[in-house]
């Protein structure tokens, strides 16, 4: 969420303004020579490590009780000067990890080599001591880090006006703080923070599906920063970019000049070139409660961030499917990871297209949006392709079942699955996972610009 910041600073006319803003910066001196051996650096590429942190402590105690400090939400963002964008990679935080040691500190019992949840090395070693994990952990060289609580977070979106989201269906989280009717409306810091925090009256209950509408919220907070509104009015400039400033903890190199390099980097990006990632993942099979990393998927997508190349090139090499058995039908050509799919709902059933979208999501397919078609309202439902995409459409009839496939000139490289009247629901299943716990897409790869509240209409 820094980055949207920092994006904006690129707008302001007068450096003075961003002098005075970053001297409301709290800093800490993380002593990265201390970690020894560390991955190399892409000349040009900057990593940040984002810490949403989950404190209970001053202004954030009215969130219940918690002893220590742990990260709700953990992004490495990556800044791309060679692909011109930004692609953000979300580590969950119930992720089941081999943990460095961490020496003690003043104000941390630091930590032994051991097997735990990511998250630990925050809570007994400190930002450095998660810092150094994440970088043994995935071989990505991390420049800075940004540290965020819950006061914080609701400041920036206040200071923003709020953030306008889709709500399928009315939302009550005691836990999360958050009541919501359904439909399209503008959340307020408070009511953003219990979205995005929300867990158990929302989606599966997982962190996986938590992460999933991070990522929509942070995509359409995009959109709101880098909006005409908030671009043509240096009031409105100055007091996100307080916010931001008082909101949050950096590194000590993360300087004036730094940041300006970054904003004037990320000023033109297109809102297609800001990805949202998770690691791919799913139930640790010692604990169904926890996330373990799937391999090498996980491997092939931290080496894609370290190398700064493309993403997409990280399922080229992917195993061969397992023969399916004699009585079963033939699986699909083409793995469900590969298939970007947007779900679009010609029926007049409200939220039809994400409920769709999560089950594909489970399935392992990448979908980028959902919403409803243009023009005229097909009467059949349909998956449809572009050019070369026939094996991709294939892979989603096979998991819907019963349903025809379709060549249409309008679409490139993506799958549009059409809902229309005779929609019955899906009775496919032949990619689905059946684990029991269900997993997230490998490397799915969401954009900012996805953002699409249609669902609501």
């Amino acid at each position: 969420m820094v980055l949207t910041g920092v994006l904006v600073a690129g707008s302001l006319s007068a450096y003075a303004a961003f002098y005075d803003i970053y001297g409301q910066l709290d800093q800490e001196a993380i002593d990265t020579d201390a970690f020894g051996d560390r991955p190399s650096q892409v000349e040009g590429a900057v990593n940040v490590m984002i810490i949403g942190s989950d404190v209970r402590t001053g202004e954030n105690a009215d969130y219940g009780d918690a002893e220590g400090e742990r990260p709700d939400t953990l992004i490495i963002a990556h800044i791309s000067p060679s692909h011109d964008g930004a692609t953000l990679v979300n580590i969950p935080r119930d992720s089941i990890v081999d943990l460095p040691q961490c020496e003690a500190t003043d104000d941390r019992p630091g930590l032994p080599p051991s097997r735990d949840m990511i998250g630990v090395a925050l809570t007994l070693g400190g930002p450095a001591c998660l810092w150094n994990a994440v970088e043994q952990l995935t071989g990505i060289h991390i420049d800075h880090y940004v540290h965020m609580d819950f006061s914080g977070f609701k400041d920036m979106v206040d200071a923003l006006g709020g953030v306008e989201m889709c709500i399928p269906e009315p939302i009550d989280d005691d836990k999360a703080h958050l009541q919501l009717d359904a439909g399209l409306q503008t959340l307020n810091g408070e009511e953003s923070l219990g979205f995005v925090r929300a867990r158990y009256a929302l989606g599966d209950g997982s962190d996986l599906s938590r992460i999933e509408r991070q990522q929509e919220f942070m995509g359409a907070m995009a959109q709101k920063a880098t909006s005409s509104e908030i671009i043509t009015s240096p009031t409105s400039i100055h007091s996100f970019l307080g916010a931001v400033a008082q909101s949050i903890t950096t590194d000590d190199q993360l300087n004036v000049d730094t940041m300006a390099d970054i904003a004037i980097s990320m000023r033109e990006v297109d809102m297609d070139n800001i990805e949202f990632v998770t690691v791919p993942s799913g139930p640790a099979p010692e604990d169904e409660n926890r996330i373990a990393w799937h391999e090498p998927d996980a491997t092939e997508l931290f080496q894609a961030i370290a190398q700064d190349t493309e993403i997409t090139d990280v399922t080229e090499d992917e195993e061969e499917p397992e023969p399916a058995e004699e009585d079963a039908e033939p699986a699909p050509d083409v793995a469900p990871e590969e298939v970007q799919v947007q779900v679009l709902n010609a029926t007049a059933t409200q939220g039809l297209a994400a409920e769709v979208a999560d089950e594909l999501t489970m399935a392992g397919f990448v979908v980028t949006g959902t919403g409803n078609p243009e023009g005229e309202v097909p009467t059949e439902s349909t998956v449809l392709y572009g050019p070369g995409q026939e094996g991709h459409a294939e892979a989603v009839a096979a998991e819907v079942g019963g349903i025809s496939v379709e060549e249409s000139p309008y679409l490139d490289s993506s799958v549009q699955l059409v809902l229309a009247g005779d929609w019955t629901g899906m009775s496919g299943g032949g990619t689905a996972d059946e684990s029991g716990g269900g997993s997230a897409p490998d490397a799915g790869t969401t954009t900012a610009a996805d953002v699409d509240d249609s669902a609501c209409s």
